[in-house]
């Protein structure tokens, strides 16, 4: 992996600016092409591109960059380019002497690219537009937006004559499009969007921001995913660029400059007691501040978050506190009339170094804990003395503490809040939060034992009630989704009926996941659309949780329904909801179960990305519930790929941590696959059949559906059909009787099955079991002597196949021509470990076989394949298996993959930073 100075990134977000481009160069009364934008959108950069499309098409192009320095000598920009023009004594002497540079050109016009065209002098604007007046000179120049542009430049530019681009910041998928090509792998949705909340997606600063990010080794890889650690910082070099941007603002605005870095947005009125009116205009014609109307008021904040860190690392504690104190009594001498004042207040004076009443910085606690900033309540709160404490500012804080991945911390405070209780509401209050956080930290037992202690000795039915939803809610996803539907069966399915409405909230999301994996989708859907609803309308009331949180079972109930593409959209929207957030556990079950939708709509290459996000979110905050689920599928998605080296060390890394219970058979999924992926499927098949057993104990009906129509995929399809149909039975929606006619036609192997089943999974989104399916039917057709029929079912197979992402399955590997289909199972994995380069000693001490029964078993394999040693057979099934790779589980020859240059890396996060 290689990080690209600023010069050789890639271009991205910027087609429709090259397309503008273009059309001025065809068009042939177009005199030139300029690029506005403020400073770091990438101005120069697109320039750049504009001229190497001219070098491509042969046409003369020249650069030249413009100056301060330069604008102080009359046609100096020019002197590099046109070397005749430098020493002329008049723009018309200049013009005399341009015009022999180009009468060289044989007659094609001059392509002139010139950067910072709003340094250039009078006399060079004069002398260019007289130029391209002449039909001699196409003229492309970068402008910069902010400040005022001298009358000269500006009539260079005033006419329609010349192609205008106004370029804007990036947005956030372009950004982490052109991470993905920079770092050559993809950046986690929060780094991605952390990086967002500081650039603001200027290219420059997210070029600074990730080169240190890299330099200080806070932007790592784990293989599959960058994610930044600790906090995103300001380099140095960045933070000297932005001081010298803000250096030129007057000696009366550093006032008002801090401030603002300090206390953000502020009123107008604020603003105006630290400069006066003309220092502000001036800052703003700067491009340093802007001014914004919010509410009924005209506030004020600057323009861009670096600033604020270059303005506020520069300020000594002394100074920074006083400012802070000035704003917090500015602000308490309007009666703290805003809501969010109370906040603002608190967190000055608390950053100022002063004591705080408790009372104040609950009630701002609070109104942090509302808008989901959990670091802004544990900043508020983690300082208050233990005797200071009451039992609402402990619950804040072991809540927040727990939703930042803190569960050792949040079970102190939690536990001190229900000691501290002074009546029932209290109890509850506490209680209801430190099991959720147990219940989070995977503490399940714990959970559960802490919750029966409460309801013996609770004895309201309000209580009663409340335990049993808490109970309710952890057994949905702690392995018992049957028990856990019998208890919602008692309790109140109406908002309206309910003791506590944030109580009956939490709930929902659980109940709906206990019903879809029971196969009861459509009524889970009911359930989660319809607390999602009432989420929206309490939305940033107190202790309600995030709407998101409905859309986790959302996802689930879609997917297992067949109903992808739904189940996509919601995953995605709740990530972006909570993108402003500090929600880490709702986005990593959401991107876990969109993971899954993915593997089930058959997308392995995006399944890997989401769960490969969503483990590298779970050790960032060790949230080790979720990571054996994560692993596994994102070992799935590379056995699939033919990644099996990623796949192998994904199944050793899962087998680190505990089984959770919920979507219990799951965590094996990875396991079973990369056996697979090394022409194992025997043993693919056993381990499918044990997790499968797994998922049938515990009441997961759809999981077990998935992982049976997998056993028969791998080449069994007699051993399940019986209780697929039986899972079919009782559950609802279109991937239940889709998977039984798939099962059943790999069963009877006719084509008329195949045909038929492959029409129904079409219509799912359902890739590459449909892809699966016309291949079978198109072998099938041939068979038969069916040509016709078999082309058809040929075409809607490949047709499907361009969606699956560059899958391989053993079917995929035996219908598609590959040399493999001719071999049994045992000759499939004896063929895969001797391409490897595995000596067939160790081939026979693995498989448990004599070294003879390797060697004629060898000998079978070349005959059938048509070879005659190891290295024609590796060349042989080279694009068809993972040659390097297939020692199976635990055990990789396999080497890293190598890069666009052709080199292998010698370290996973590795950078070489030019």
């Amino acid at each position: 992996m290689s990080v690209l100075g600023a010069e050789l990134w890639p271009l991205v977000g910027r087609e429709a600016e090259l397309a503008v481009f273009d059309s001025a160069v065809a068009d042939p009364q177009a005199l030139g092409y300029a690029v506005h934008g403020p400073a770091g959108a990438g101005r120069s950069r697109l320039a750049q591109e504009c001229g190497r499309r001219l070098e491509a098409a042969g046409l003369p192009v020249r650069r030249v960059v413009a100056t301060r320095a330069s604008s102080a000598v009359p046609l100096g920009a020019l002197r590099h380019v046109l070397p005749q023009v430098s020493g002329a004594s008049s723009p018309l002497a200049g013009l005399t002497e341009a015009a022999r540079v180009i009468d060289g050109l044989d007659a094609q016009r001059l392509h002139l690219i010139v950067d910072d065209a709003h340094h250039l002098d009078a006399a060079s604007a004069v002398l260019l537009r007289q130029l391209m007046d002449a039909g001699v000179l196409f003229l492309i120049v970068t402008i910069r937006s902010e400040g005022a542009l001298d009358e000269a430049v500006a009539a260079l530019l005033r006419t329609d004559s010349v192609y205008r681009v106004d370029l804007g910041d990036l947005t956030q998928p372009v950004v982490q499009e052109l991470l993905r090509r920079v770092l050559g792998g993809p950046v986690g949705q929060r780094s991605a969007r952390e990086l967002m909340d500081v650039s603001h997606g200027n290219v420059l600063y997210v070029k600074e921001l990730v080169m240190g990010a890299l330099a200080e080794g806070r932007l790592t890889s784990d293989g599959e995913v960058w994610e930044i650690a600790g906090g995103l910082q300001v380099g140095y070099r960045l933070v000297e660029m932005v001081r010298t941007r803000l250096a030129a603002a007057e000696p009366g605005a550093q006032a008002v400059l801090e401030l603002l870095a300090l206390c953000g947005r502020v009123g107008l009125a604020d603003a105006e007691a630290e400069a006066d009116a003309g220092v502000l205009a001036r800052l703003e014609q700067a491009g340093l501040i802007k001014t914004l109307l919010e509410g009924r008021r005209m506030a004020v904040e600057l323009s861009h978050p670096v600033f604020a860190q270059a303005v506020g690392g520069a300020l000594d504690q002394q100074r920074g506190a006083a400012t802070l104190s000035r704003q917090a009594a500015r602000v308490e001498g309007y009666g703290m009339r805003r809501r969010e004042d109370v906040l603002h207040v608190a967190s000055w004076r608390v950053r100022a170094g002063q004591t705080v009443d408790i009372d104040l910085l609950v009630q701002a606690a609070g109104l942090a804990h509302e808008a989901h900033e959990y670091r802004q309540v544990i900043f508020l709160l983690e300082g208050v003395p233990e005797t200071a404490h009451t039992t609402r500012s402990r619950v804040l804080l072991g809540s927040a503490l727990q939703e930042t991945g803190d569960f050792d911390g949040a079970e102190d405070a939690l536990r001190a809040a229900q000691e501290q209780a002074a009546d029932e509401d209290e109890v509850i209050a506490a209680l209801q939060v430190r099991t959720y956080s147990l219940f989070m930290g995977a503490r399940v037992e714990e959970a559960l034992e802490v919750t029966r202690r409460a309801a013996a000795v609770l004895g309201s039915a309000r209580a009663q009630e409340l335990l049993m939803f808490n109970e309710a809610t952890m057994l949905a996803v702690a392995g018992d989704p049957v028990r856990s539907c019998e208890l919602f069966e008692k309790l109140p399915a109406d908002v309206g009926q309910a003791a506590e409405v944030p109580v009956w909230l939490r709930g929902q999301p659980m109940r709906a996941a206990a019903l879809a994996v029971r196969g009861r989708t459509a009524e889970a859907l009911r359930v989660a659309e319809s607390a999602y609803s009432v989420h929206l309308k309490l939305c940033g009331s107190r202790d309600i949780p995030h709407q998101a949180s409905e859309l986790i079972s959302t996802v689930l109930a879609y997917s297992d329904a067949g109903r992808f593409a739904e189940a996509y959209e919601a995953g995605t929207r709740g990530i972006q909801d909570l993108m402003d957030t500090d929600i880490w556990f709702l986005q990593l079950w959401l991107l876990l179960h969109l993971g899954r939708n993915e593997w089930l709509a058959g997308h392995p290459a995006s399944a890997r990305r989401f769960y490969g996000e969503a483990a590298a979110q779970a050790r960032k905050v060790n949230h080790v519930k979720a990571l054996r689920l994560a692993l596994s599928g994102l070992a799935a998605g590379a056995a699939v790929l033919g990644d099996v080296e990623a796949a192998s060390a994904a199944v050793r890394d899962a087998r680190h941590y505990p089984e959770v219970g919920y979507l219990a058979g799951e965590e094996r999924l990875g396991e079973a696959w990369l056996h697979a992926a090394t022409g194992n499927t025997a043993e693919g098949r056993r381990v499918l059949h044990e997790a499968a057993e797994a998922a049938r104990k515990s009441g997961h009906l759809t999981t077990e559906a998935m992982l049976l129509t997998d056993v028969a995929r791998l080449g069994a399809p007699a051993e399940v059909l019986d209780r697929l149909q039986e899972i079919a039975a009782v559950c609802d929606g279109d991937l239940a009787p889709a998977r039984v006619a798939f099962v059943r036609a790999l069963a009877d192997g006719s084509a008329e099955a195949f045909t038929d089943c492959g029409q129904l999974l079409e219509p799912l989104h359902a890739d590459l079991l449909t892809a699966e399916a016309n291949l079978h039917a198109a072998r099938a057709w041939e068979t038969a002597r069916r040509p016709r029929l078999a082309t058809a079912a040929s075409i809607r197979a490949q047709a499907a196949l361009a969606r699956c992402e560059g899958a391989r399955t053993p079917a995929l590997t035996m219908l598609s021509g590959s040399p493999l289909h001719t071999l049994t199972d045992r000759e499939r994995q004896i063929a895969a470990l001797a391409a490897a380069g595995v000596p067939s000693k160790e081939i026979a001490d693995r498989l448990m076989f004599s070294v003879r029964t390797i060697h004629n078993g060898l000998q079978t394999i070349y005959k059938k394949i048509g070879v005659t040693n190891r290295r024609q057979l590796a060349q042989c099934l080279g694009s068809y298996l993972d040659v390097t790779a297939s020692a199976g589980p635990g055990r990789s020859t396999a080497r890293p993959p190598a890069g666009r240059d052709g080199r292998r890396p010698s370290g996973r996060d590795r950078a070489r930073i030019r």
